[in-house]
């Protein structure tokens, strides 16, 4: 699994002291950091001492999970990211609610605990997406609930070449229409109950928008599927063409939504970038490429997860609750035109 192979980029000096941390590298896992016990008095110093080898890893794995900081309330994970990355991006265009602890620090989607989220990279519909992903665990879950990765360049080689061809010709397009019963509402996803705000957002983020009668908001946005690393030029599978089409809900979750809303008003979908719909069988072969490739590791609490958004997917396996983990995103990344071919 090319998350714990070697990659391009250093991870800078190795901590060899016997108060350093040390990182295991497993088939199967992501690579796993463990601190010495002594930085749980102070988990914000020891990751501004250590920021540069965190990245670093990161920047090697895709990813790196470190355990033993003892993380244990929204300040102190607030301060820990605060240390790690020099500001926090705000979660606009969120397709379900989430709560917000501190600015640009959050709570993990709300989404039945008993349903998969399926691998995807974070807002990657969005104009600037974030390039890194921050997570805690405060509460880990007695079973399930992991955070698993897949690494995006990997799943790009095992996906039949005709259907990436056509996605990077073409990128695609998400569809959404924002209702006050499924997903978040306008006002949540934008911030916002001016209309006017929520225009100018969508004119200068590449967001086609149309008001419908009962009030609701319908939006198309087109979009990249393949991106170059910023970093290291790396073609990467980079988008939520799986995770936001209808064929990965649950048959009868979709039989519902489409018996409520139809088929052309969903509360979100995803297209070929010229409009035409997806079937059920690309679908299907997408996230079979992700089940063939993905890495997990449980939660335990007090967990640090950091994750290069560009590289890494990542998924939420379902758990009996409760599960506490938080989020926050960084590094947005410039703007990429989506390929010729959208339909307007």
């Amino acid at each position: 699994m090319s998350l714990t192979s070697s990659a391009p980029m250093s991870p800078g000096p190795v901590l060899t002291s016997a108060s350093a941390p040390r990182a295991d590298l497993h088939p199967g896992k992501p690579p796993i950091l463990h601190v010495p016990t002594p930085a749980q008095a102070d988990p914000p110093a020891w990751a501004a001492e250590h920021r540069h080898t965190l990245l670093g890893l990161v920047a090697e794995h895709g990813a790196v999970l470190v355990r033993g900081l003892g993380l244990c309330d929204p300040g102190q994970v607030a301060s820990v990211f605060s240390q790690l990355t020099p500001a926090l991006m705000a979660d606009t265009e969120a397709f379900a609610p989430r709560q917000t602890y501190t600015p640009g620090v959050y709570s993990s989607t709300a989404w039945p605990a008993n349903q998969p989220m399926c691998m995807h990279h974070e807002l990657s519909y969005t104009h600037s997406p974030p390039g890194l992903l921050l997570l805690a665990c405060l509460t880990a879950p007695t079973t399930g609930g992991a955070t698993a990765l897949a690494d995006s360049a990997t799943v790009l080689d095992a996906l039949p070449p005709e259907l990436v061809q056509r996605f990077e010709q073409q990128g695609w397009l998400l569809t959404r229409t924002y209702n006050d019963d499924i997903g978040a509402s306008w006002t949540e996803a934008f911030g916002t109950e001016d209309r006017a705000a929520v225009e100018s957002y969508c004119r200068a983020n590449a967001v086609e928008f149309a008001w419908q009668a009962d009030g609701s908001l319908r939006t198309r946005q087109h979009r990249p599927a393949v991106v170059r690393h910023p970093a290291t030029g790396r073609r990467c599978w980079f988008n939520q063409i799986a995770f936001l089409n209808e064929w990965t809900l649950a048959p009868e979750v979709r039989e519902y939504l489409i018996d409520v809303y139809g088929a052309e008003a969903l509360p979100f979908n995803t297209r070929f970038g010229d409009g035409d719909p997806i079937g059920e069988d690309m679908v299907e072969a997408i996230n079979t490429a992700y089940a063939e490739h993905t890495i997990r590791e449980p939660w335990q609490s007090g967990d640090l997860m950091l994750i290069d958004n560009i590289r890494t997917a990542h998924s939420r396996e379902p758990f009996e609750p409760p599960r506490e983990v938080l989020v926050a995103m960084a590094a947005p990344q410039p703007p990429v035109a989506a390929p010729e071919g959208s339909t307007r």
